[in-house]
């Protein structure tokens, strides 16, 4: 075979190489099943409920914070009056 064949077989070769490896990939998207629809689920409300849960401890957090600042303005004043 001369060069020149050698080269078209390479191209011929390579082309059905990259359309096989594309028709592999397209068919790993299919359809999810019950179980991964069901999972997805169960995740989802897993994600909810992690959600509640960190508001409501930033919640706890923020009023514990703003009673901390309540007392330490508390005992400012009270260091200010005995100042006087």
């Amino acid at each position: 075979m001369t060069k020149t064949t050698h080269r078209l077989c390479a191209a011929l070769l390579a082309g059905a190489f990259a359309t096989a490896a594309t028709v592999s990939i397209a068919q790993t998207t299919a359809e999810p099943t019950h179980a991964e629809k069901k999972a997805a689920k169960k995740q989802a409300e897993a994600d909810k409920d992690a959600n509640v849960a960190q508001a409501k401890a930033d919640k706890q957090k923020t009023e514990s914070q703003s009673k901390a600042n309540e007392a330490a303005a508390d005992a400012n004043l009270k260091n200010a009056k005995k100042a006087d």
